[in-house]
């Protein structure tokens, strides 16, 4: 084999190794605020379940297809954007009694572990802050659908979520336990690929 030939194959082969780690590389994908949210939903003196939600999200998604387990999600949610309907309701709860948004106005999500339960689902556990108060919570997660989305012409990945809090935990038990206690998370998430 002459040298030109061994540095032919050199080179291929360092070319392959670069394009095979490449292909499994984690991808980060940027939420779109205008496709995620987070509903809330409680019970209110046990004649009904009223439920709220946050939009404007922002953070990142890394998705390692190769090792699930690499996998990561942060997200912060703006608490002044809450919205229930009820405009009074709103106010009440950015309130100090609740929220308290003049103080506290940012909700973050950070993980800490993901274990792949399926080929489209995993447990996501991270950690919750709300109120200053920071506490482990893990979130029930389902992969909808990885493909080119048709308008932006780049991958798009979608999310629905769900999880169960104590907003006691969160220093926010105020009228418990006529009004509950647990509050019960639905979360809707787009991500488009960086």
């Amino acid at each position: 084999m002459t040298k030109f030939a061994i540095k032919s194959l050199f080179a291929a082969s360092v070319f392959a190794l670069v394009a095979s780690a490449s292909a499994f590389a984690a991808d980060t994908y940027k939420l779109d605020a205008g496709h995620t949210s987070v509903t809330f939903q409680y019970t209110h003196f046990g004649f009904s379940h009223p439920t709220g939600k946050f939009m404007n999200a922002v953070g990142s998604v890394t998705l390692d297809d190769a090792t699930p387990a690499n996998s990561s999600v942060e997200v912060s949610f703006d608490i002044n954007g809450i919205n229930t309907g009820v405009a009074a309701l709103d106010t009440h709860l950015k309130s100090a009694d609740f929220f308290d948004a003049a103080k506290f106005p940012t909700a973050t999500f950070k993980s800490t572990k993901v274990v792949q339960t399926s080929a489209t689902t995993a447990d996501v556990t991270g950690d919750l802050t709300i109120h200053g108060v920071t506490k482990p919570v893990t979130l029930k997660v389902t992969l909808n659908k990885k493909d080119v989305h048709p308008m932006m012409k780049k991958v798009d990945a979608g999310f629905t979520a769900t999880g169960t809090i104590n907003r006691s935990d969160f220093g926010m038990g105020n009228y418990v336990p006529a009004v509950s206690d647990q509050v019960d998370l639905y979360i809707e998430a787009e991500a488009i690929a960086q």
